[in-house]
């Protein structure tokens, strides 16, 4: 089903995003859990009083009182959202919407390998990304929190809560991947592929901050992924990591069966 060739080709094309990513994540990772003290909280909760409705638009919540809640508080609201969804459009849209717009897909379809092959191949290079990003996040996690705060992260519902994170970018991606196996053009691609998970955040962005705007939350999949519940272990949460990972595989099948039959003009 995959072919090795082209999946170690496009791996060796993510390598780029995946460093500048980590990168990103294991500072602001490290910063924010060296930052789990008496006075830096007081220091943030005082900043939560002051803007609240912007503090909350981004799901920073005042008053953790545990590690792994601070975490939720100041990591799960934006940083973990924002720069793995940002990879799974960069790198969904090159996947194959570049390839058809620049007319260089004609190589990899004349060559002996089936549409679906090429297709699932691409798939499973988006995916490995997203797993790598999120296993990573995952181990910075484990190590700035043990060297700074040795014995106080509760592991279990940490692991528990990167598998959600890991469902909703999934799902991202299947977004991202659908769009680039729909449109040849890769400003339609981009268009659809970003905007529609982006239009998706700012609504859970008008959400956080509630009042009228709370229904907004009806409209988005982020509602899906909730960190508080998932690390109280709550069946609806639960349940929202479930409705993700199987969204997410309904896309990238409907992305694979798109791309099988399309008229490429090539």
């Amino acid at each position: 089903m995959i072919n090795i060739a082209l999946y170690k080709r496009e791996m060796k094309g993510s390598v780029k995003l995946l460093i500048i990513f980590s990168a990103i994540i294991t500072m602001y990772v490290s910063i924010i859990i060296h930052m789990y003290d008496p006075q830096m909280m007081k220091t943030l909760d005082s900043f939560a009083e002051v803007m609240p409705e912007l503090m909350a638009s981004v799901g920073m919540k005042a008053n953790a009182t545990t590690l792994l809640g601070f975490m939720v508080s100041y990591l799960y609201g934006f940083i973990l959202l924002i720069f793995p969804m940002l990879f799974c459009i960069l790198r969904g849209n090159a996947l194959i919407a570049k390839y058809v717009d620049k007319g260089s897909m004609a190589s990899l379809v004349a060559a002996p390998v089936k549409r679906h092959t090429i297709t699932f191949t691409q798939m499973m290079v988006l995916v490995s990304g997203i797993l790598i990003l999120v296993l990573y996040s995952t181990i910075v996690e484990l190590i700035c929190a043990a060297n700074g705060f040795p014995g106080e992260l509760d592991t279990e519902a940490l692991f528990m809560l990167n598998v959600g994170l890991l469902c909703l970018h999934l799902f991202i991606g299947g977004l991202c991947f659908l769009s680039s196996c729909i449109f040849s053009d890769t400003k339609y691609s981009v268009a659809f592929g970003a905007g529609i998970p982006v239009f998706m955040y700012v609504l859970q962005m008008l959400a956080n901050v509630g009042g009228t705007a709370k229904k907004a939350k009806y409209f988005t999949v982020f509602t899906l992924f909730d960190p508080d519940g998932i690390i109280a272990f709550e069946s609806n949460a639960l349940v929202g990591i479930f409705i993700l990972f199987v969204g997410a595989v309904v896309l990238y099948i409907l992305g694979i069966m798109v791309f099988e039959r399309k008229d490429l003009h090539i």
